[in-house]
């Protein structure tokens, strides 16, 4: 997989922490970059695919029944 290069802003405080974590286990800055927006991307792309998977079946009309809802709240109350 090819790599490309970005450029973003953070403040300095935020660069300076990243430095130190970088240092304290022998990497780069953009080793721990990376692995973040590996982390970030991941996280965020599990959770809209799991909406767009929630909208397709309430587009399709397939929703929890009344009963299936109150179950739900009922197992959350305890």
């Amino acid at each position: 997989m090819g790599k490309e290069t970005i450029t973003f802003r953070v403040d300095t405080g935020t660069r300076k922490t990243l430095d130190v974590i970088a240092a304290s286990i022998d990497r780069d800055r953009s080793h721990v970059l990376n692995e973040a927006v590996k982390a970030y991307v991941d996280a965020h792309q599990w959770q809209v695919e799991h909406i767009m998977r929630g909208v397709k079946q309430a587009n399709a009309g397939k929703f929890a029944s009344e009963a299936e809802v109150k179950k739900a709240f009922a197992r959350w109350h305890k």
